[in-house]
């Protein structure tokens, strides 16, 4: 009962979500190759310690909930990187002073941004073929990073993270 409360949440969470995934991928890979994963031994993901054991535990759950297998010796690698940045002001204010006369003109003009920066997050992930050592598939998600969650609301933010990332993996491509 409590998983599925827990999973409930994570939907509603989930449909809610701010998050943005951008998808891209070779279309003649046959995807239903790829049962086998595991993680770039060198993998550093630009998250903090904590949360990447996070991410990579959602991302355990994910994947072998679509049929995926952890192994050391794995059809694909997963590679992520991350990176912190602050969102341009869309919004300004306009103030302006101008003046004419005698055939002369001038004038300034100051934008105003309004509201308040916005930390966004981006979170790469790209998944290689072990053999052919070529990227065949990879997700950038853009979210709104809050540096003050709990670890919980960390948790369930990153569970959002993974289950949009892979919500069209494998996708709806090329089949043999």
């Amino acid at each position: 009962m409590k998983r599925l409360v827990s999973l409930l949440f994570v939907i509603v969470l989930y449909s809610c979500s701010s998050v943005r995934v951008h998808y891209d991928y070779e279309k003649a890979v046959d995807f239903t190759s790829y049962t086998t994963y595991n993680y770039f031994s060198d993998l550093n993901t630009g998250l903090g310690e904590l949360d990447t054991k996070r991410l990579l535990k959602s991302l355990d759950i994910v994947l072998q909930s679509k049929g995926m297998l952890f192994s050391e010796e794995p059809d694909f690698y997963i590679n992520i990187e991350s990176d912190l940045y602050h969102a341009v002001h869309n919004n300004t204010a306009g103030l302006g002073v101008g003046g004419t006369g005698n055939s002369v003109g001038g004038g300034i003009s100051v934008g105003i941004p309004i509201g308040k920066t916005k930390n966004r997050r981006e979170i790469i992930f790209n998944f290689v073929d072990y053999k052919k050592d070529v990227l065949f598939w990879e997700a950038v998600s853009i979210d709104t990073y809050k540096e003050n969650q709990t670890p919980a609301q960390r948790e369930m933010h990153i569970q959002t993270i993974v289950n949009k990332v892979l919500n069209k993996y494998p996708p709806k491509g090329k089949r043999k």
